[in-house]
């Protein structure tokens, strides 16, 4: 019993890494204070919920894979083409890293997480494909929300362009959400997403500071526990 604890709790660890590490492709850019995988999935799985029934796709296994299909980086971290590291040694790290994290679950469990991941890498089934253009799809609505946030119009633009080059939707629903923001990001509008009373004001976002050397709670609170 006693060791079944320590491998639920390793899982736990492992699991929990993902909320410290950050996705690298911000992180190269400078953005501030930059979204880390565990946040990147979560809004992916979220996602999933809008998938519409006519799809046909099977929605909870869409979320199942998207909260695994990077699961890998807690042990591997964020490998991305800019990081000198070939495909085939990605590959193998990341395979190597969700087996282990899998064999920390109960058989059944361990199994299912390590077929969906599989699934998602070898794009075996519609609902593989869908969370693939979920996961392109998500990223171009970060790189959107921080060239607004940040005030960088048009500085993400390689997110965009590397997505053309080597990602091609395969599901109309994506496609469509992609041709929409491409159209918000060419015509920029007030953002409308929070409701009046929630949205800050004029003068509250001039008094946010957000020089390079301003620090986010987030991530005071990380260097804090580091110490």
């Amino acid at each position: 019993m006693t060791s079944n604890y320590a491998k639920v709790f390793q899982f736990m660890k492992l699991i929990g890494q993902l909320k410290r590490v950050e996705r690298t492709g911000w992180v190269r850019n400078k953005v501030k204070d930059p979204e880390t995988v565990a946040e990147h999935m979560y809004r992916m799985a979220m996602m999933a919920f809008a998938i519409p029934s006519h799809l046909g796709l099977d929605r909870d296994k869409c979320i199942k894979i998207a909260i695994v299909h990077d699961m890998a980086e807690s042990m591997v971290g964020d490998i991305t083409p800019w990081c000198g590291v070939s495909k085939e040694e990605k590959n193998k790290r990341e395979e190597e890293a969700t087996a282990h994290i899998a064999s920390l679950l109960p058989d059944d469990a361990g199994k299912e997480v390590y077929q969906l991941w599989l699934e998602y890498e070898n794009q075996s089934s519609p609902e593989a494909k869908f969370v693939k253009d979920l996961d392109k799809f998500e990223m171009l609505f970060q790189a959107y929300e921080y060239e607004n946030e940040y005030n960088r119009p048009k500085e993400l633009q390689e997110f965009y362009d590397h997505t053309r080059d080597k990602h091609t939707f395969s599901t109309e629903l994506v496609k469509s959400w992609s041709k929409e923001l491409e159209t918000l990001r060419n015509n920029p509008q007030p953002d409308s997403s929070l409701p009046e009373h929630k949205r800050p004001s004029k003068d509250e976002v001039k008094g946010e500071d957000l020089s390079e050397n301003s620090q986010s709670p987030k991530k005071r609170k990380r260097e804090t526990e580091s110490k």
